[in-house]
């Protein structure tokens, strides 16, 4: 097990299995030394853990949390790819989608749970440049999305 494996580890994190594609594309392609991810949702076990829209179904917490989730499900498509996740270099870019009202405005707060894990797992390496997205709706009624460029 490397570096990064068991910094997940005492994180109490376990990675998944990478999510089975909800249509024709693959969770993860590598392109020189990028890897790019689809977007990942909130799922564990195959469920989603948080649906509906910020600003009327759920809290800044737990769609924050799913963020975090979608990461998880992200470095798992990665590690799907590239076999150890020691070979990242370092977090090029996130982009977080936010399914959310028109007048919620907190969608950087909401992938915040995505970038501060990826600072706890990477550190300095984690760093990244990011986007965070309002839209009216996501894939399953999830209520977050969130993408990952990392180099290897």
């Amino acid at each position: 097990m490397g570096r990064i494996e068991d910094k997940l580890n005492s994180l109490g994190i376990q990675l998944p299995e990478p999510a089975k594609p909800l249509a024709a594309y693959i969770p993860a392609k590598q392109s020189g030394s990028l890897v790019f991810t689809a977007g990942q949702l909130p799922l564990v076990d195959g469920n989603l853990v948080a649906t509906g829209l910020l600003g009327k179904d759920l809290e800044v917490e737990e769609a924050k949390a799913a963020a975090r989730i979608c990461v998880i499900n992200a470095l798992s498509a990665v590690k799907g790819v590239i076999g150890d996740l020691d070979k990242i270099k370092q977090v090029v870019r996130v982009v977080g989608y936010v399914a959310s009202v028109p007048e919620f405005t907190q969608q950087p707060a909401i992938i915040n749970g995505a970038s501060e894990l990826l600072l706890e797992i990477f550190e300095d390496a984690g760093r990244h440049a990011r986007s965070a997205i309002g839209v009216a709706v996501l894939p399953l009624n999830a209520a977050v999305e969130v993408e990952l460029t990392v180099e290897v």
